[in-house]
């Protein structure tokens, strides 16, 4: 899978996406993009977005999109460390246009 991390999602998570093509705004060149055009852009690159944003579901008409959005529950890589492998997880089961979000609690 081609993913792709939002801006405010820490690095090191990365290291528990592997097999997959992983790559960062950031490292696209594509900080400072507005939430709308972000995604329409990676809807044409890329099969995940992962993100931390909890209001992109309210913001973004998410019609017709064939990337998987997956939002975590925070930015703070301490507490996001326990939930890589669900994280991990959400990505290999991803399906197109599915919107997963991964939960602090299980």
């Amino acid at each position: 899978m081609r993913i792709l991390l939002d801006e405010n999602v820490p690095h090191p998570l990365m290291r528990y996406l592997s097999g997959h093509e992983v790559a960062t705004v950031q490292s696209r060149g594509w900080r400072g993009i507005l939430n709308g055009e972000l995604l329409r852009i990676a809807d044409e690159t890329f099969d995940v977005f992962i993100l931390a944003d909890k209001n992109m579901r309210y913001q973004q008409n998410m019609d017709g999109r064939q990337i998987a959005i997956i939002e975590l529950p925070t930015n703070r890589w301490p507490l996001l460390l326990p939930l890589a492998p669900r994280v991990a997880e959400a990505v290999q089961n991803a399906q197109a246009g599915e919107y997963i979000i991964v939960a602090l609690t299980s």
